[in-house]
């Protein structure tokens, strides 16, 4: 028997192709099985010839395939190298790197002893190639396929985060998608890194070194198992512990054991709660009430409030009308202030309850969210979770006291806060303020706006004119610091007396006529000649200064009628009178007719005079009236 003979009969190979069906994804991959069969070696009885001897100790060597695991034995280690004992005349070697850690230490020493993979077979240069590292990845994929076969669980690590999901190690590098990592989304992914989980094998590709893992499949068994369980637990009425499953702004879906509730936001507590997110975490364990169960359509409905009694129920108690509370300030309005008194129990300070004084436009201008106030209970309504509060009423109101310290009459002196079209509004004190309405500025003077004569924060001084406590008004007058001047303006100005005085506007129906500062007079149309004049203008400009005759005076009304006129007229009786005075004795009768029809007619014109004096007082009434700028309230 040859050499060749023995070794073509040393062994058989065969391929068995392994067709793996995917349980999620209908994938089929391959994996090729080798299966070793040793040839039956002749038996020795002493008769073989040495070549025949020979042949029999090379065939037992050469029994060995690439891809091949056995067990061999460290007889050296090199620097670089591990030589193996695999029972080939040749021993196999290892490189140094497979044995070294993390931190540098080799981890082999020699009798060590441990499974191999033939790498590298070279007959002829007696070269053996091993890798240990190999071997043990061999040994995993049998795992693998067994525990894939049985429809087993492997452990394993998350290493790192790759894309679409992590990297596992489980002896070989597996893949876990992102949507195979739990449940429900994950938020921060990096938690989960460096932790151990157990992982259901859900495909594996030895060709293409692929292992697909999914946690999720294991946790939905364990959620379905809790739901059965959970499901015969829930009844109305019953107290549960859950885990916060995922937060909204209406609310929070609790886990209570493979079961879903929802908690909504207006069920978590008696006071106020913006959003859920500031009172739980994703992962929080809370106790929670079942407040109803649709057991078809598996809605809980959870409350957490009411594991706490209803704090309106001892209101009226705890918070009886007139009572002083302190609470803190949780949200402003455009109309006011919440005010929590305890948790569940808010009130309303009205912006208009904030000061006596002050007009309060928005509660910031009084309170700010988080501030503790002390306020006043002045109405309390515990059917409809209402009470209404006030902070003006904690101190004394100053209207009831001002009319006592500021008399009717009284001089005061302050300064001027605002100024409108309408008035001047003085500061006195305590927050309140005193108008000068326009027509109290000056006796005499036509103001247009009260900014032509005064300033903001400019001080001056006012009387008291009225106090109306019901209405919060002070009312107040500068002109009354002084006396009227037309209270004696009839003294100055008699009637029938002849006056100058400057021009300071031409209407229509007369000419005004300043006599000294404020004291206007008016010359009707009428009464600027004797001939018709249809417009004043045409005669007189502003600013000159004519000469005319006192009608009227009325100091109530202040008015005073002028006629220049009748100082012509008057003239003009002068002159007959005169003129009478210095006629001779009559010489017939003719002459005494004469002078008697002149002194008749001196004395009628005094009287017509008279009388279209007291008609034109009316007129001039009317037209000034036209003039006069309406005063506003």
């Amino acid at each position: 028997m040859n050499t060749e003979t023995l070794e073509n009969k040393e062994e058989t190979l065969e391929n068995e192709e392994v067709t793996l069906e995917n349980k999620d994804e209908s994938l089929e991959t391959e994996e090729v099985t080798l299966e070793k069969e040793e040839n039956a070696l002749p038996e020795i009885t002493g008769e073989e010839t040495m070549e025949e001897l020979l042949g029999i100790y090379e065939s037992s060597l050469k029994k060995f395939e690439e891809g091949q695991v056995v067990t061999g034995t460290v007889i050296s280690v090199a620097r670089d190298m591990v030589l193996v004992d695999v029972g080939y005349k040749s021993e196999g070697q290892i490189s140094i790197r497979e044995f070294i850690d993390e931190e540098g230490n080799v981890n082999v020493k020699v009798n060590d002893q441990f499974e191999v993979m033939i790498e590298v077979w070279d007959e002829e240069e007696e070269t053996v190639l091993l890798s240990h590292e190999k071997a043990k990845k061999v040994k995993v994929w049998d795992a693998i396929k067994d525990i894939y076969d049985d429809d087993g669980t492997i452990e394993g690590v998350i290493t790192s985060r790759v894309k679409g999901g992590f990297s596992v190690d489980i002896g070989l590098l597996g893949f876990l998608p992102g949507s195979q990592a739990d449940l429900r989304p994950i938020r921060n992914m990096d938690e989960m890194v460096n932790k151990t989980y157990t992982f259901k094998i859900l495909k594996y590709n030895k060709k293409r070194n692929n292992i697909v893992l999914s946690r999720r499949v294991l946790l939905e068994a364990d959620r379905d198992k809790l739901r059965t369980t959970t499901l015969k637990a829930i009844e109305d009425g019953k107290v549960m512990e859950g885990i916060v499953k995922n937060i909204t702004e209406y609310g929070v879906f609790v886990d209570l054991g493979g079961v879903d509730g929802l908690l909504h936001i207006t069920d978590i507590s008696w006071g106020r709660v913006k959003h859920p997110s500031e009172l739980f975490s994703i992962g929080d364990k809370i106790n929670v009430k079942i407040l109803s169960f649709d057991f078809e359509k598996e809605r809980v409905s959870l409350g957490m409030k009411q594991l706490t009694p209803d704090p309106w129920t001892t209101a009226v108690e705890k918070y009886p009308v007139e009572s002083k509370i302190t609470g803190r300030v949780v949200s402003l309005t455009d109309y006011g202030a919440f005010i929590e008194l305890e948790e569940g129990v808010e009130g309303l300070i009205h912006v208009s309850e904030m000061s006596w004084t002050r007009k309060i436009r928005h509660p910031s201008q009084m309170v700010t969210v988080g501030e503790e106030v002390e306020a006043v209970v002045l109405d309390l309504k515990p059917d409809n979770r209402r009470i209404s509060l006030g902070i003006k009423q904690t101190v004394d109101n100053p209207w009831e006291v001002i009319s006592q310290k500021y008399p009717v009459g009284t001089i005061i002196e302050g300064k001027i806060k605002n100024i409108t079209e309408f008035g001047l509004f003085i500061g006195i004190d305590d927050d309140i303020d005193g108008l000068v309405h326009i027509s109290d500025i000056s006796w005499t003077k036509r103001i247009k706006h009260p900014s032509e004569v005064y300033k903001k924060n400019e001080t001056i001084q006012a009387v008291v004119l009225d106090i109306d406590k019901s209405n919060e008004r002070f009312s107040l007058g500068i002109k009354q610091t002084q006396a009227d001047p037309w209270e004696s303006v009839a003294t100055r100005y008699e009637v029938g007396k002849e006056i100058s005085g400057v021009i300071t506007n031409l209407t229509d129906f007369g000419v005004f006529v300043e006599l000294e500062e404020g004291i206007e007079g008016l010359v009707h149309v009428s009464e600027i000649s004797k001939e018709n004049v249809k417009s004043p203008k045409e005669h007189y400009k502003i600013g000159e200064t004519i000469i005319a005759k006192v009608m009227n005076i009325n100091s109530d009304e202040r008015r005073i009628g002028l006629s220049i006129k009748r100082l012509e007229e008057e003239n003009d009786d002068k002159h007959l009178e005169e003129f009478a005075k210095n006629m001779k004795p009559a010489t017939s009768s003719f002459g005494e007719i004469l002078r008697n029809n002149i002194q008749e007619q001196i004395e009628a014109n005094k009287i017509q005079e008279q009388i279209e004096a007291d008609k034109i007082q009316g007129e001039d009434k009317q037209d000034s009236e036209k003039t006069d700028t309406p005063e506003e309230d």
